[in-house]
């Protein structure tokens, strides 16, 4: 194979962190490297160690995601629903 490119994993690790971090997709730097040379092999690896490393500097979250939402109307303003169709069907409806 001519042309193989010899860099450290270390060094492939913290590219794909950093680009990772930037919104590139993994597919994108991956075959960017490939297509420099560098191995399959030690592309996927180094991809591998850093996607575990940057899952443990994630955030963890301790509770769920509450989602919050408001109809207005074409000036802005709240709708308000009163006697809604699905508060009668589920059970909600308070007369």
């Amino acid at each position: 194979m001519t042309g193989v490119r010899r860099g450290s994993k270390e060094q492939l690790v913290e590219y794909f962190k950093k680009n990772l971090k930037k919104g590139y997709t993994t597919d994108s730097l991956k075959w960017a490297l490939i297509n420099q040379g560098y191995s399959r092999v030690i592309v996927e690896e180094a991809l591998e160690i850093a996607q575990k490393e940057m899952a443990k500097e994630a955030p963890i979250l301790k509770e769920k995601p509450r989602i919050n939402y408001q109809v207005l109307d074409k000036d802005g303003k709240p709708v308000e629903f009163k006697n809604s169709f699905w508060k009668k069907i589920l059970g909600f409806f308070k007369g």
